[in-house]
């Protein structure tokens, strides 16, 4: 068996993992890094070959979740490198993938101007070359390779994948949760014994606090900013996290019957709302249950975002997309707010090395945006 880590080796982001067992080879993911701009953005294909002949070396892709470091470069290995082969991944990832790689397209093309992008068309291309892979199912992809996923919680659809060619086999887990939160479970998988495991250590070293600590701690800091009349800036990801801390605000406002206004930024997220509904089957049982009576994401509290909104006084929270502060909706409100030591900034998750997110939480005081833009950071900054 060899294993190629032609991405996320020893990094966060760009996850690629080539794996060979019994003559065949898997590529499990294929995603970008958000720390670069230029080629170090994709995965280095031409370790494979550099001939451009990916689909007699590579037997079939398997993408175990819609986050773009695990997806973001796909429609460029398959349509601008020319893999056609097989493409596998659970029915709720091919659903929400071409939403956030068009979201990325975009950003970069449209606003950032950059050219040689992937496409539109290409986007819809490549899904077309999708097969669904769906829980504890057996798939041959020919006579000798089998794969099957198996539920692993961290974002809907997400899937840790079995692999097995001949008498080898392998596990690749992908992103998992091994606690349940408020709209997913947790990962489970049988007994496989396979010979190789492969898995993410995003927080391999780190020993965090329990779950509900770190909600209470979230809220309470939440509401001590808006009692100051201070503006909270939360930067996340359209799917996944952000309909977690959504259920969690929208449940503590009731409770404590706030007015101040919450907002979410991104039409992404009315449209991933949409799946979470159509993928109901995914989510844990207390949703699950209380489907039946309402839909546990139509947010009575959390109201769309209007940019004109970043000027006005007074209090608020704003859910903002992405979730590192490199582009987009989040960086921009970061700007304006960033001066004012009222303010909060909550960074819920991972910042990869390079972005404007990883540099405040460094700690710096003055951030450089881009080669015209600096921001002096008195805003209060927490994770």
């Amino acid at each position: 068996m060899k294993v190629v880590p032609l991405g996320a080796g020893q990094d966060v982001g760009r996850s690629c993992v080539l794996v060979t067992l019994g003559g065949k080879t898997v590529m499990f993911d294929c995603g970008m890094h958000m720390g670069y701009n230029d080629e170090r953005r994709f995965p280095d294909f031409n370790y494979i070959t550099t001939t451009g002949d990916f689909t007699s070396r590579i037997d079939a892709v398997v993408i175990t979740h819609f986050h773009l470091d695990h997806c973001g470069a796909l429609p460029h290995f398959t349509e601008q490198r020319g893999y056609h082969g097989p493409i596998y991944m659970t029915p709720p990832t091919k659903a929400i993938c071409p939403i956030l790689l068009e979201d990325y397209r975009k950003i970069t093309v449209e606003r950032k101007g950059e050219t040689g992008f992937f496409t539109s068309q290409h986007i819809k291309d490549c899904m077309k070359k999708v097969v669904p892979l769906h829980l504890h199912e057996t798939v041959w992809v020919d006579d000798e390779l089998e794969l099957r996923a198996y539920y692993a919680g961290h974002v809907l659809g997400a899937a840790m994948v079995y692999a097995r060619c001949g008498n080898e086999s392998v596990v690749y887990t992908g992103d998992y949760n091994m606690t349940p939160d408020r709209h997913l479970g947790a990962a489970w998988i049988e007994k496989v014994r396979p010979d190789v495991v492969i898995t993410e250590t995003t927080y391999g070293t780190t020993i965090r606090d329990s779950k509900r600590a770190r909600e209470r701690d979230f809220l309470e800091k939440v509401h001590s900013c808006v009692l100051r009349g201070g503006k909270v800036l939360i930067p996340c990801f359209a799917l996944g996290r952000a309909q977690e801390l959504c259920i969690l605000i929208e449940t503590y406002w009731e409770r404590m019957g706030l007015k101040v206004p919450v907002y979410f930024s991104a039409g992404l997220t009315e449209k991933a709302n949409r799946y979470y509904k159509l993928f109901i089957n995914w989510t844990n049982q207390k949703i699950k249950e209380s489907f039946v009576d309402r839909n546990p994401f139509d947010f009575k509290y959390i109201k769309p975002w209007n940019r004109d909104y970043v000027d006005l006084p007074g209090p608020m929270v704003l859910f903002a997309t992405p979730g590192m502060l490199h582009i987009g909706t989040s960086l921009e409100v970061f700007k304006k707010w960033a001066p004012d030591e009222r303010n909060m900034l909550i960074m819920p998750g991972y910042c990869v090395a390079g972005t404007v997110g990883a540099k405040v939480l460094s700690g710096m005081k003055v951030v450089d945006i881009d080669q015209y833009t600096q921001v002096n950071v008195n805003i209060d900054v927490q994770n």
